[in-house]
């Protein structure tokens, strides 16, 4: 009886899940009128667009230099694309696309740009992809490791756009439990069968906080740069002190007896028969460059992130700049994003890219979101994927200098998000009906288990695999979506479009997020012509054939 009553009731729920989530795809207006210009101003000012400038001066002379010229600019309709995507890992949805077309303002993409850096769906995807830099893709050791609490302290950070050496400085400095204080995940993510891998902690702080690989230097002198054992044990030195506890993390100076703690490391010695014996030697912490710039009081952990985060410290702000270029990219402007080379005296005329986008966003508060909007509004994010020089010589050299846009395959997660916002006319976003967002936190889950995951190393070049190609041609998932019901976009356009040439004309902007050229539209109103005396099933079918087209073709899986 009991087993009886929990199927009915399951059956209950599921039902009415199914309801409610026709009922919020089928009749939810589709949102026509602009939000409000207050929502989105952040950012739209004169300070911008002279730091914007700047950016396109250092382009442009370095175009100049090289005697290259830059592809032409994209399109609108692509740059929104490439804004959501890079922004919310999404494609726009064909809501937000009607919007961004009813706007006729001249300056539109600059306010589109702040319209999604307020968005939740842009702090939910960018703590997610810092995270993965942050503390690995893994779920850590139990109980002590909450990634779930780390991702939302994250995304509160990018919500309030708090100053982003300020983030570092608490990941590098947090104390308490990871339930009551997130960001101490950052140290337990060290954690190894109950022990903290100080090394571990020691070389991920210098990857994601100063662009330095200098991993190799725990067990050698660095082959080719100038990093010695010695400064890496120095580096680790600065978490020797931390330890946790079932209270959480906490720096302890002395131990048993009062006994001060210091950080031990295991070395050999010959004895006077000359065997190898085991002893511990005790390391002082030390930085590798610039000691002046640790302060005199405080933890150890306090002057560690002092010194990673001084305003003189370019390695520090360079680092983030190459990262969030990476993101919005698909590609960082210097590979790979955690082994940047050192960095030359800055010539006042003439610097470096990374330097000067470097020196704005120290200047501006350390201020994500300021700098994803420069970057956003450069020049080399305006243009085309394609360049009318094909010499493959010569298109190196175009790449290299960031002449054209560069064309690079959507990570995983990009891959669902487009899928399943395409599923869908409405925007699926925190407004979106609980059942809806349930179902795609589930979906987008299963699908990446399949699909695969990049890992930290999201920032290298990669390729699409043939599982990966079958599973979006014929996996269980993409036929849900695909299939025209009153939940799915094929479905909503089929019914509500007047006309083939409107059908054709929809699906291309939810799935690839232009209009179609004359010569697919000509093809594909044909289809439907040639059977407009069918059933609605067959006409369903049709646009059903014609979404999954879409979503199989190269360009949908690519960022162009």
């Amino acid at each position: 009886m009991f087993s009886q009553h929990k199927m009915l009731g399951g059956l209950s729920f599921a039902v009415l899940a199914v309801v409610a989530v026709i009922l919020w795809a089928a009749h939810s207006p589709i949102q026509t009128t602009l939000p409000k210009q207050a929502s989105a101003g952040t950012f739209a000012n004169d300070d911008v667009a002279a730091s914007i400038e700047q950016v396109n001066q250092f382009f442009e002379k370095d175009w100049q230099a090289a005697g290259i010229t830059p592809a032409a600019g994209a399109d609108d309709l692509l740059l929104f694309r490439r804004l959501s995507l890079s922004l919310h890992g999404t494609v726009p949805s064909l809501e937000e696309i009607r919007l961004f077309q009813s706007d006729k303002r001249a300056d539109r993409l600059r306010y589109w740009t702040a319209k999604l850096l307020v968005d939740e769906r842009f702090n939910n995807y960018f703590a997610e992809r810092l995270a993965r830099s942050l503390v690995g893709v893994g779920e850590g050791q139990f109980i002590v490791f909450r990634r779930d609490r780390f991702s939302e302290w994250l995304r509160e950070m990018l919500r309030e756009d708090r100053p982003y050496n300020e983030t570092a400085q608490q990941l590098i400095t947090g104390e308490g439990l990871w339930t009551d204080t997130p960001q101490t995940s950052f140290i337990t993510a060290g954690v190894d069968n109950n022990k903290l891998d100080v090394n571990k902690l020691a070389g991920r702080s210098m990857r994601v906080f100063l662009g330095q690989r200098m991993d190799c230097a725990q067990c050698h002198d660095h082959p080719f740069a100038e990093w010695k054992q010695s400064e890496y044990e120095g580096l680790a030195a600065y978490y020797g002190q931390t330890q946790f506890t079932v209270l959480g993390v906490k720096d302890h100076t002395t131990g048993k007896k009062n006994k001060p703690i210091e950080y031990e490391v295991t070395d050999f010695k010959e004895d006077e028969a000359g065997q190898q014996i085991e002893f511990q030697r005790t390391v002082k912490p030390a930085v590798p460059f610039h000691p002046e710039w640790l302060p005199s009081t405080g933890s150890r952990r306090t002057q560690l992130a002092a010194w990673v985060t001084h305003a003189k410290n370019r390695r520090f702000e360079r680092a983030i700049v190459n990262r969030v270029w990476g993101l919005l990219y698909g590609l960082p402007y210097y590979a790979p994003v955690d082994d940047l080379p050192d960095p030359e005296p800055i010539d006042p005329l003439h610097p470096e890219l990374l330097d000067l986008l470097g020196a704005d966003f120290r200047t501006h508060n350390y201020s994500l979101k300021r700098l994803i909007t420069v970057m956003a509004a450069s020049r080399p994010f305006h243009l085309q994927s394609k360049h009318p020089e094909t010499d493959a010589g010569k298109l190196a050299d175009i790449e290299e200098h960031w002449a054209v846009f560069p064309l690079m395959r959507l990570r995983p997660e990009q891959v669902i998000g487009s899928m399943l916002q395409a599923g869908s006319v409405k925007t699926i976003d925190q407004n979106s009906h609980l059942i809806v967002r349930t179902l795609r936190f589930f979906r987008e889950g299963g699908f990446l288990e399949d699909y695969g995951d990049l890992g930290e190393d999201e920032l290298e070049t990669h390729s699409g695999t043939i599982p990966q190609a079958l599973l979006r041609m014929n996996g269980d998932l993409p036929k849900e979506i695909l299939k025209a019901s009153p939940l799915s976009a094929s479905g909503r356009i089929r019914s509500l479009s007047s006309s083939p040439e409107n059908i054709v004309a929809n699906s291309y902007l939810v799935c690839l997020t232009r209009n179609p050229a004359p010569a697919e539209l000509a093809y594909f109103v044909k289809q439907f012509k040639d059977k407009e005396n069918q059933s609605d099933y067959g006409q369903s079918s049709l646009t059903e054939d014609l979404f999954w087209a879409l979503f199989n073709s190269p360009e949908f899986s690519w960022n162009h």
